[in-house]
């Protein structure tokens, strides 16, 4: 019997929102197989791009979704660009915080001092997701910068995915203050890689797999730092993403959720002009894709996707196959 793919890791490294849970709701799956996981042996961290909170808030809300966690298991990007500013900027420095009082008490912890008033003269900005967030502190953030403040942000993704819908996220945020200051941030969280290394230092990891549903942050940034990925389907990106995917944003392997961990990763056998997956082919005639069959079930269909993926990354249309696989998202 082949073995489950994380067999070839030490350490499972998961994104939250889109991969453990949409706002208030947890994935379906998640429980069980983060549960699976450790029965295992296998050393579990979640990893968030979401500065808003505290790592003791994202404990709290895991174990009311019946996965427990202690705050040792949690890296967030407000923590990662703690320690950036720590290590750039002298001992005791000031720092507006635009953010939430959670990446406040990160920079505290780390030795800077933090104001919310841009006419102290603070000598850095940070900025972090803040759904209180308002146009006054917005605008501070930008006088305080063309000042010279140095600029950092947590993180800059555009959007965040709930259990209702996407909506725009600390990226958004960031941009708005891009638009008047002209210059760019210095960023910790995913893709850069601040908080990839700030996650592997904190669990010890040695061979980890990163587990996540965003090809511009999770993936890119996994890339970014050589570690593998398992992308899934149950946040913010597609199979149309994946279609469009440069090298920089391709996942190492694809499942529905995060229990594909335990399942045997999907093997590819290519040729010059086929790819197969499972007991499903992909072929090139005339410069499209097409499948021998779709498949009748999401696993079928994942195998379908991965041969289509390997033809469409050599620069084949993969439109009507792509098409043809209506249980993938």
């Amino acid at each position: 019997m082949t073995s489950p793919l994380i067999d070839d890791y030490d350490a499972a490294l998961f994104d939250l929102d889109g991969v453990v849970y949409l706002g208030p709701q947890p994935v379906e799956g998640a429980s069980e197989g983060i549960a699976a996981l450790r029965e295992r042996g296998v050393h579990v961290g979640f990893v968030t791009n979401n500065a808003a909170r505290t790592p003791q808030h994202v404990v709290d809300h895991l174990v009311q979704l019946g996965i427990p966690a202690d705050v040792a298991d949690v890296v967030t990007s407000a923590q990662a660009v703690a320690r950036l500013m720590a290590d750039e900027l002298p001992e005791g420095s000031l720092v507006l915080v635009t953010g939430t009082a959670a990446l406040a008490a990160e920079l505290t912890a780390v030795g800077l001092t933090t104001t919310q008033n841009w006419r102290d003269e603070p000598v850095a900005v940070v900025q972090g997701y803040d759904p209180d967030m308002t146009q006054a502190r917005l605008d501070g953030a930008c006088f305080a910068i063309q000042r010279g403040a140095r600029w950092y942000a947590s993180n800059t993704d555009a959007t965040r995915p709930t259990d209702q819908g996407l909506v725009p996220g600390a990226g958004s945020q960031v941009a708005s203050v891009r638009v008047a200051v002209e210059i760019d941030p210095v960023v910790a969280g995913k893709p850069c890689a601040p908080l990839m290394h700030e996650t592997v230092t904190r669990l010890g990891a040695g061979r980890p797999i990163f587990v996540g549903d965003r090809l511009d942050t999770d993936i890119e940034g996994a890339n970014g730092v050589d570690m593998e990925s398992l992308f899934v389907f149950t946040g913010a990106h597609g199979k149309a993403d994946l279609a469009g995917a440069d090298v920089h944003h391709r996942p190492t392997h694809i499942g529905h959720d995060l229990r594909a961990l335990l399942a045997p990763a999907r093997t590819l056998t290519t040729g010059s002009d086929s790819a197969t997956c499972g007991h499903i082919t992909a072929r090139v005639t005339n410069g499209r894709v097409h499948l021998d069959q779709p498949g009748t079930t999401p696993d079928e269909q994942l195998d379908a996707l991965w041969a289509v993926l390997a033809l469409v990354w050599e620069g084949a249309d993969g439109t009507e196959a792509l098409a043809a696989l209506d249980l993938i998202p």
